[in-house]
Protein backbone atom coordinates (compact mmCIF):
# COMPACT_ATOMS: atom_id res chain seq x y z
CA UNK A 1 0.00 0.00 0.00
CA UNK A 2 1.01 3.62 -0.49
CA UNK A 3 1.21 5.09 3.00
CA UNK A 4 1.73 8.68 4.11
CA UNK A 5 2.91 9.16 7.70
CA UNK A 6 2.49 12.57 9.33
CA UNK A 7 4.28 13.20 12.63
CA UNK A 8 7.70 11.75 13.40
CA UNK A 9 7.81 12.23 17.15
CA UNK A 10 9.12 9.81 19.76
CA UNK A 11 6.39 7.24 19.01
CA UNK A 12 5.71 8.13 15.38
CA UNK A 13 9.26 7.69 14.18
CA UNK A 14 9.63 3.98 15.06
CA UNK A 15 6.05 3.32 13.92
CA UNK A 16 6.89 4.77 10.52
CA UNK A 17 10.06 2.68 10.38
CA UNK A 18 8.01 -0.45 11.00
CA UNK A 19 5.61 0.45 8.18
CA UNK A 20 8.50 0.90 5.75
CA UNK A 21 10.12 -2.36 6.86
CA UNK A 22 6.81 -4.16 6.25
CA UNK A 23 7.17 -3.33 2.56
CA UNK A 24 4.71 -0.48 2.20
CA UNK A 25 5.61 2.45 -0.06
CA UNK A 26 6.12 5.23 2.48
CA UNK A 27 6.07 9.01 2.27
CA UNK A 28 6.69 11.03 5.43
CA UNK A 29 6.07 14.58 6.53
CA UNK A 30 6.91 16.36 9.75
CA UNK A 31 6.36 19.95 10.83
CA UNK A 32 10.10 20.17 11.48
CA UNK A 33 11.32 19.26 8.03
CA UNK A 34 14.86 18.39 9.10
CA UNK A 35 13.50 15.55 11.24
CA UNK A 36 11.79 14.00 8.21
CA UNK A 37 14.95 14.41 6.12
CA UNK A 38 17.06 12.71 8.82
CA UNK A 39 14.51 9.92 9.08
CA UNK A 40 14.57 9.11 5.36
CA UNK A 41 18.28 9.59 4.71
CA UNK A 42 19.85 6.57 3.01
CA UNK A 43 16.51 4.87 2.38
CA UNK A 44 13.85 4.67 -0.31
CA UNK A 45 11.38 6.58 1.87
CA UNK A 46 10.05 9.74 0.24
CA UNK A 47 9.95 13.05 2.09
CA UNK A 48 7.15 15.47 1.25
CA UNK A 49 7.73 19.20 1.79
CA UNK A 50 4.08 19.73 2.79
CA UNK A 51 1.32 17.65 4.33
CA UNK A 52 -0.96 18.03 1.26
CA UNK A 53 1.80 16.70 -0.99
CA UNK A 54 2.39 13.79 1.39
CA UNK A 55 -1.22 12.59 1.36
CA UNK A 56 -2.11 13.30 -2.27
CA UNK A 57 -1.43 9.83 -3.67
CA UNK A 58 -1.73 7.73 -0.49
CA UNK A 59 -4.05 4.78 0.00
CA UNK A 60 -3.59 5.14 3.75
CA UNK A 61 -2.63 8.22 5.77
CA UNK A 62 -1.37 7.76 9.33
CA UNK A 63 -1.30 10.76 11.66
CA UNK A 64 0.60 10.66 14.95
CA UNK A 65 0.52 14.13 16.47
CA UNK A 66 0.21 15.54 19.98
CA UNK A 67 -3.49 16.43 20.00
CA UNK A 68 -6.65 16.10 17.93
CA UNK A 69 -6.50 19.85 17.43
CA UNK A 70 -3.13 19.38 15.71
CA UNK A 71 -4.64 16.80 13.37
CA UNK A 72 -7.52 19.12 12.52
CA UNK A 73 -5.10 21.99 11.92
CA UNK A 74 -3.04 19.92 9.46
CA UNK A 75 -6.19 18.86 7.62
CA UNK A 76 -7.43 22.45 7.48
CA UNK A 77 -4.10 23.61 6.10
CA UNK A 78 -4.71 21.96 2.74
CA UNK A 79 -4.38 18.26 3.52
CA UNK A 80 -8.14 17.67 3.57
CA UNK A 81 -8.63 18.72 -0.03
CA UNK A 82 -5.55 16.72 -1.07
CA UNK A 83 -6.79 13.40 0.36
CA UNK A 84 -7.69 10.90 -2.32
CA UNK A 85 -11.32 9.80 -2.28
CA UNK A 86 -11.55 6.18 -1.19
CA UNK A 87 -8.48 6.45 1.04
CA UNK A 88 -8.36 5.90 4.80
CA UNK A 89 -7.00 8.12 7.57
CA UNK A 90 -5.68 6.26 10.63
CA UNK A 91 -5.25 8.74 13.46
CA UNK A 92 -2.83 7.32 16.05
CA UNK A 93 -2.89 10.53 18.06
CA UNK A 94 -4.10 10.12 21.65
CA UNK A 95 -7.01 12.35 20.85
CA UNK A 96 -10.42 13.36 22.10
CA UNK A 97 -13.58 11.66 20.86
CA UNK A 98 -15.49 14.85 20.06
CA UNK A 99 -12.85 16.16 17.65
CA UNK A 100 -12.37 12.73 16.08
CA UNK A 101 -16.10 12.49 15.40
CA UNK A 102 -16.08 15.94 13.81
CA UNK A 103 -13.12 15.02 11.59
CA UNK A 104 -14.72 11.69 10.65
CA UNK A 105 -17.98 13.34 9.60
CA UNK A 106 -16.15 15.79 7.38
CA UNK A 107 -14.03 13.06 5.80
CA UNK A 108 -17.04 10.80 5.21
CA UNK A 109 -18.57 13.47 3.00
CA UNK A 110 -15.35 13.29 0.95
CA UNK A 111 -15.51 9.45 0.84
CA UNK A 112 -12.49 9.09 3.09
CA UNK A 113 -12.73 6.62 5.99
CA UNK A 114 -11.51 7.67 9.44
CA UNK A 115 -10.21 5.42 12.21
CA UNK A 116 -9.13 6.76 15.59
CA UNK A 117 -6.35 4.39 16.61
CA UNK A 118 -4.35 5.60 19.62
CA UNK A 119 -1.62 3.26 20.79
CA UNK A 120 -0.16 2.04 24.06
CA UNK A 121 3.21 0.47 24.71
CA UNK A 122 5.64 3.37 24.58
CA UNK A 123 8.70 3.87 22.43
CA UNK A 124 9.90 0.32 23.09
CA UNK A 125 6.61 -1.13 21.89
CA UNK A 126 6.74 1.05 18.77
CA UNK A 127 10.29 -0.09 18.01
CA UNK A 128 9.40 -3.75 18.49
CA UNK A 129 6.04 -3.60 16.73
CA UNK A 130 4.19 -4.74 19.84
CA UNK A 131 1.91 -1.75 20.45
CA UNK A 132 -1.68 -2.17 21.56
CA UNK A 133 -3.88 -0.32 19.06
CA UNK A 134 -7.35 0.84 20.15
CA UNK A 135 -9.46 1.35 17.04
CA UNK A 136 -12.69 3.31 16.68
CA UNK A 137 -14.51 3.24 13.38
CA UNK A 138 -16.11 1.01 10.78
CA UNK A 139 -15.07 -2.66 11.00
CA UNK A 140 -14.67 -3.00 7.23
CA UNK A 141 -12.44 0.08 7.09
CA UNK A 142 -10.27 -1.33 9.88
CA UNK A 143 -10.01 -4.68 8.07
CA UNK A 144 -8.89 -2.97 4.85
CA UNK A 145 -5.97 -1.20 6.51
CA UNK A 146 -5.07 -3.93 9.01
CA UNK A 147 -1.83 -4.80 7.13
CA UNK A 148 -0.60 -1.28 7.88
CA UNK A 149 -1.67 -1.39 11.54
CA UNK A 150 -0.08 -4.82 11.97
CA UNK A 151 3.29 -3.33 11.04
CA UNK A 152 3.46 -1.60 14.43
CA UNK A 153 0.66 -3.19 16.47
CA UNK A 154 0.55 -6.63 18.07
CA UNK A 155 -2.82 -6.35 19.83
CA UNK A 156 -5.38 -4.61 17.64
CA UNK A 157 -8.77 -4.10 19.27
CA UNK A 158 -11.91 -2.73 17.60
CA UNK A 159 -13.35 -0.74 20.49
CA UNK A 160 -16.50 0.53 18.75
CA UNK A 161 -17.55 3.46 16.54
CA UNK A 162 -15.44 6.53 15.84
CA UNK A 163 -14.23 8.03 19.12
CA UNK A 164 -14.25 4.73 21.01
CA UNK A 165 -10.51 4.21 20.58
CA UNK A 166 -9.80 7.69 21.90
CA UNK A 167 -12.13 7.12 24.84
CA UNK A 168 -10.53 3.82 25.86
CA UNK A 169 -7.03 5.31 25.58
CA UNK A 170 -7.97 8.33 27.69
CA UNK A 171 -9.49 6.19 30.43
CA UNK A 172 -6.45 3.91 30.39
CA UNK A 173 -4.25 6.97 30.85
CA UNK A 174 -6.42 8.22 33.69
CA UNK A 175 -5.92 4.87 35.44
CA UNK A 176 -2.17 5.22 34.88
CA UNK A 177 -2.25 8.66 36.49
CA UNK A 178 -4.32 7.41 39.43
CA UNK A 179 -1.95 4.49 40.13
CA UNK A 180 1.19 6.64 39.87
CA UNK A 181 -0.26 9.27 42.20
CA UNK A 182 -1.60 6.68 44.64
CA UNK A 183 1.68 4.78 44.74
CA UNK A 184 3.54 8.07 45.23
CA UNK A 185 1.39 9.00 48.23
CA UNK A 186 1.69 5.55 49.80
CA UNK A 187 5.46 5.33 49.46
CA UNK A 188 6.11 8.89 50.61
CA UNK A 189 3.98 8.31 53.72
CA UNK A 190 5.72 4.99 54.41
CA UNK A 191 9.19 6.49 53.86
CA UNK A 192 8.38 9.27 56.32
CA UNK A 193 7.23 6.72 58.88
CA UNK A 194 10.50 4.82 58.59
CA UNK A 195 9.58 2.01 56.18
CA UNK A 196 12.03 1.35 53.36
CA UNK A 197 10.36 1.92 49.95
CA UNK A 198 12.07 -1.24 48.68
CA UNK A 199 10.52 -3.27 51.50
CA UNK A 200 7.15 -1.61 50.99
CA UNK A 201 7.15 -2.44 47.28
CA UNK A 202 8.19 -6.02 48.00
CA UNK A 203 5.03 -6.40 50.08
CA UNK A 204 2.73 -4.38 47.83
CA UNK A 205 3.82 -6.27 44.71
CA UNK A 206 2.94 -9.56 46.38
CA UNK A 207 -0.40 -8.19 47.54
CA UNK A 208 -3.62 -6.68 46.24
CA UNK A 209 -2.30 -3.12 45.89
CA UNK A 210 0.11 -3.95 43.08
CA UNK A 211 -0.06 -2.22 39.71
CA UNK A 212 2.17 -1.48 36.74
CA UNK A 213 3.30 1.60 38.64
CA UNK A 214 4.39 -0.37 41.71
CA UNK A 215 5.75 -3.38 39.83
CA UNK A 216 7.64 -1.63 37.04
CA UNK A 217 7.68 2.16 37.03
CA UNK A 218 8.71 2.76 40.63
CA UNK A 219 11.41 0.06 40.95
CA UNK A 220 12.96 0.97 37.57
CA UNK A 221 12.60 4.75 37.62
CA UNK A 222 11.90 6.14 41.09
CA UNK A 223 13.97 4.00 43.46
CA UNK A 224 16.91 4.36 41.08
CA UNK A 225 16.19 8.10 40.62
CA UNK A 226 16.78 7.48 36.90
CA UNK A 227 13.54 9.07 35.64
CA UNK A 228 14.10 8.31 31.93
CA UNK A 229 12.03 10.66 29.78
CA UNK A 230 9.95 8.26 27.69
CA UNK A 231 6.48 9.83 27.93
CA UNK A 232 5.97 13.45 28.82
CA UNK A 233 3.90 14.45 31.83
CA UNK A 234 2.38 17.13 29.58
CA UNK A 235 0.79 14.38 27.49
CA UNK A 236 -0.49 12.48 30.53
CA UNK A 237 -1.99 15.78 31.72
CA UNK A 238 -3.76 16.13 28.37
CA UNK A 239 -4.99 12.53 28.36
CA UNK A 240 -6.31 12.64 31.93
CA UNK A 241 -8.20 15.84 31.17
CA UNK A 242 -9.78 14.15 28.14
CA UNK A 243 -10.88 11.27 30.37
CA UNK A 244 -12.41 13.67 32.89
CA UNK A 245 -14.26 15.46 30.09
CA UNK A 246 -15.64 12.18 28.77
CA UNK A 247 -17.01 11.37 32.22
CA UNK A 248 -18.62 14.81 32.43
CA UNK A 249 -20.10 14.50 28.95
CA UNK A 250 -21.60 11.13 29.87
CA UNK A 251 -22.81 12.48 33.24
CA UNK A 252 -20.81 9.86 35.15
CA UNK A 253 -19.53 11.00 38.57
CA UNK A 254 -15.74 10.53 38.40
CA UNK A 255 -14.10 12.34 41.33
CA UNK A 256 -10.93 10.20 41.24
CA UNK A 257 -10.43 10.81 37.53
CA UNK A 258 -11.04 14.54 37.94
CA UNK A 259 -8.66 14.78 40.88
CA UNK A 260 -5.96 12.86 38.99
CA UNK A 261 -6.42 15.21 36.03
CA UNK A 262 -6.15 18.25 38.30
CA UNK A 263 -3.02 16.93 40.03
CA UNK A 264 -1.39 16.10 36.68
CA UNK A 265 -2.04 19.68 35.59
CA UNK A 266 -0.48 21.05 38.78
CA UNK A 267 2.55 18.78 38.37
CA UNK A 268 2.85 19.73 34.70
CA UNK A 269 2.98 23.41 35.61
CA UNK A 270 5.44 22.78 38.44
CA UNK A 271 7.82 20.40 36.66
CA UNK A 272 7.72 21.80 33.14
CA UNK A 273 7.12 20.67 29.57
CA UNK A 274 9.91 18.12 29.36
CA UNK A 275 9.24 16.23 32.62
CA UNK A 276 8.47 12.52 32.34
CA UNK A 277 5.09 11.33 33.59
CA UNK A 278 6.61 9.36 36.48
CA UNK A 279 8.27 12.52 37.77
CA UNK A 280 4.91 13.48 39.28
CA UNK A 281 6.25 11.63 42.36
CA UNK A 282 8.64 14.56 42.87
CA UNK A 283 5.70 16.83 43.56
CA UNK A 284 4.27 14.40 46.11
CA UNK A 285 7.72 14.07 47.71
CA UNK A 286 8.01 17.83 48.04
CA UNK A 287 4.56 18.08 49.60
CA UNK A 288 5.31 15.20 52.00
CA UNK A 289 8.91 16.24 52.71
CA UNK A 290 10.23 12.74 52.15
CA UNK A 291 11.95 11.04 49.23
CA UNK A 292 11.24 7.58 47.78
CA UNK A 293 14.62 5.88 47.26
Amino acid sequence: MKVAFLGLGAIGRPMAHRIARAGHQLTVWNRTGSRAADFARGSEIDVAPTAPEAVADADVVVTCLSTSADVEEVLNDGAFEALRQGSTLIDCTSGDPATSKRIAARLAAWNVAFIDAPVSGGVKGAEEGTLTVMCGGDADAIARVKPVIEAFGKKIVHCGPVGAGDAVKAMNQALLAITILGTSEALVALAKSGVSPQVALEVINASSGRSNASMNLFPERVLTRAFPRTFRLALLDKDARIAAQIARDEKVPAPLTQLAADLCSVAHMELGEEADHVEVVKMVERWGQAEVQ
